[in-house]
């Protein structure tokens, strides 16, 4: 399998100018844990995490523990780290050394790129413009829906039934874009996420049994407890 084939797509992004606040919001409502930072042609220059904001002075834990790496700073490391917990758009606090990757781009490799570098996901892009982004989760789905041993590629059918029963899922289900997933290895689909209600674990399995090729359906998505939606 490649990026292409567990990868999140029609993801949420930012553009530089966005601010901070807007960014935190958007984590919350999405329930996601990053958004890529892109330029008016789609372009990744940055992407801005959970982490990211944590180190905020709102933080008050992170705040009492923060003084002593002034003792080995240098000015102009201070200089960058108040920019970063102080700053009010996306341009301030993103992380701006990125690692893509392409469609294209084996899991296996993708992987490795997670461990050397330890970070928990990846944008892919194509002709340098954002197409979707990898994350841990997304390689667990792929792993799964292959198993560890098998490495033959995903055929273009695997592709298009993974792509209209996405689709579906988001528009005519109207389930979390952020939040649902989808594998498809010789025609078994494989659904993963989670959802609010019942229903709407139900609806994906009957979408899923309504898109054409599909030989069976392994539904894993679970149900988040009601106060998990809060806030």
């Amino acid at each position: 399998m490649h990026a292409m084939d567990v990868m999140t797509t029609n993801v949420v992004v930012v553009l530089a100018d966005t601010p901070v606040k807007e960014i935190a919001g958007l984590l919350l409502k999405h329930r996601i844990s990053a958004v890529p930072v892109v330029d008016a042609e789609q372009r990744v220059i940055g992407i801005v995490s959970e982490g990211d904001l944590m180190r905020r002075p709102e933080n008050e834990a992170e705040a009492r523990f923060s003084w002593w790496l002034d003792v080995f700073a240098s000015p102009g490391q201070k200089a960058a780290e108040y920019v970063k917990t102080h700053g009010l758009r996306a341009s301030d606090v993103m992380t701006k050394d990125l690692f893509t990757v392409t469609e294209d781009t084996p899991l296996p490799e993708i992987a490795r790129l997670l461990e050397k570098h330890h970070i928990k996901r990846t944008p892919v892009v194509r002709d340098d413009r954002l197409v979707g982004i990898v994350s841990r989760a997304n390689l667990l789905h792929g792993l799964v829906a292959k198993g560890a041993e098998n490495t033959r590629p995903a055929s273009s059918d695997d592709r298009t039934i993974r792509e209209k029963l996405l689709q579906a899922l988001w528009k005519d289900v109207g389930l979390n874009k952020g939040l649902i997933n989808v594998t498809v290895d010789d025609g078994i689909v494989q659904l993963w996420g989670i959802v609010e209600t019942e229903a709407q674990k139900k609806a994906a399995q009957v979408a899923a049994e309504n898109t054409a090729g599909v030989k069976a359906i392994e539904n894993h998505i679970g149900k988040l407890p009601p106060w998990g939606w809060a806030g």
